[in-house]
Protein backbone atom coordinates (compact mmCIF):
# COMPACT_ATOMS: atom_id res chain seq x y z
CA UNK A 1 0.00 0.00 0.00
CA UNK A 2 1.37 3.67 -0.55
CA UNK A 3 0.18 6.58 0.98
CA UNK A 4 -0.32 9.89 -0.56
CA UNK A 5 -0.76 12.73 2.33
CA UNK A 6 -2.43 15.86 1.19
CA UNK A 7 -1.29 19.56 1.93
CA UNK A 8 -4.56 19.98 4.12
CA UNK A 9 -4.24 16.73 6.20
CA UNK A 10 -0.61 17.83 7.42
CA UNK A 11 -1.59 21.61 7.49
CA UNK A 12 -4.79 20.68 9.84
CA UNK A 13 -2.83 18.46 12.62
CA UNK A 14 0.78 21.19 12.64
CA UNK A 15 -2.33 24.15 13.48
CA UNK A 16 -4.05 22.41 15.95
CA UNK A 17 -0.48 21.37 17.74
CA UNK A 18 0.84 24.32 17.00
CA UNK A 19 -2.19 26.29 18.72
CA UNK A 20 -2.24 23.60 21.67
CA UNK A 21 1.67 25.01 21.95
CA UNK A 22 0.62 28.71 22.06
CA UNK A 23 -2.35 28.09 24.47
CA UNK A 24 -0.31 26.43 27.23
CA UNK A 25 2.83 27.71 26.20
CA UNK A 26 4.17 27.28 30.22
CA UNK A 27 3.31 23.75 30.33
CA UNK A 28 3.54 22.37 26.67
CA UNK A 29 6.92 21.81 25.41
CA UNK A 30 8.15 22.61 21.43
CA UNK A 31 9.47 18.76 21.61
CA UNK A 32 5.65 17.88 23.19
CA UNK A 33 4.10 18.95 20.10
CA UNK A 34 6.57 17.54 17.55
CA UNK A 35 5.74 13.98 19.48
CA UNK A 36 2.11 14.34 19.20
CA UNK A 37 2.15 15.32 15.11
CA UNK A 38 4.06 12.59 14.60
CA UNK A 39 2.38 10.48 16.47
CA UNK A 40 -1.03 11.38 14.43
CA UNK A 41 1.60 11.33 10.84
CA UNK A 42 2.32 7.80 11.91
CA UNK A 43 -1.45 6.62 12.67
CA UNK A 44 -2.06 7.48 9.46
CA UNK A 45 0.23 4.96 8.36
CA UNK A 46 -2.40 2.28 10.16
CA UNK A 47 -5.53 3.04 7.89
CA UNK A 48 -7.18 -0.34 6.18
CA UNK A 49 -5.03 -2.29 8.42
CA UNK A 50 -5.67 -1.26 12.18
CA UNK A 51 -7.89 2.01 11.78
CA UNK A 52 -10.28 0.11 9.86
CA UNK A 53 -12.97 1.94 7.26
CA UNK A 54 -16.17 4.01 8.44
CA UNK A 55 -18.79 5.86 6.80
CA UNK A 56 -18.16 9.84 7.37
CA UNK A 57 -19.52 11.40 10.25
CA UNK A 58 -19.65 14.93 8.74
CA UNK A 59 -21.32 16.15 5.81
CA UNK A 60 -18.26 17.90 4.05
CA UNK A 61 -16.62 14.58 3.91
CA UNK A 62 -19.49 13.29 1.96
CA UNK A 63 -17.57 10.49 -0.60
CA UNK A 64 -14.79 9.75 1.26
CA UNK A 65 -13.85 7.10 3.55
CA UNK A 66 -12.91 7.53 7.01
CA UNK A 67 -10.66 5.89 9.83
CA UNK A 68 -10.78 7.33 13.26
CA UNK A 69 -7.78 6.77 16.39
CA UNK A 70 -8.97 8.08 19.67
CA UNK A 71 -7.27 11.69 18.70
CA UNK A 72 -7.52 12.04 15.48
CA UNK A 73 -10.12 11.37 12.35
CA UNK A 74 -9.04 11.04 8.69
CA UNK A 75 -11.02 11.78 5.57
CA UNK A 76 -9.41 9.44 2.60
CA UNK A 77 -9.60 7.52 -0.48
CA UNK A 78 -8.54 4.68 -2.01
CA UNK A 79 -7.35 4.11 -5.35
CA UNK A 80 -6.08 0.87 -6.48
CA UNK A 81 -3.12 0.20 -3.73
CA UNK A 82 -3.01 4.30 -2.99
CA UNK A 83 -4.78 5.34 0.15
CA UNK A 84 -4.73 9.40 -0.38
CA UNK A 85 -5.44 11.06 2.86
CA UNK A 86 -7.58 14.29 2.18
CA UNK A 87 -8.26 16.12 5.42
CA UNK A 88 -7.64 15.61 8.86
CA UNK A 89 -9.73 16.60 12.20
CA UNK A 90 -9.07 16.10 15.49
CA UNK A 91 -11.59 14.36 17.69
CA UNK A 92 -12.20 17.54 20.18
CA UNK A 93 -13.53 19.49 16.86
CA UNK A 94 -15.87 17.02 15.08
CA UNK A 95 -18.74 19.21 14.08
CA UNK A 96 -19.30 21.04 10.85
Amino acid sequence: MKYVIKKRCVQKINTFYRNVSRKYKHTYSEEQMHKNADDAFDSIYQIEKSLLRRVPIIPRWKGYNMANTDKWYFAYRIDGDTITVVDACHAQNMHE
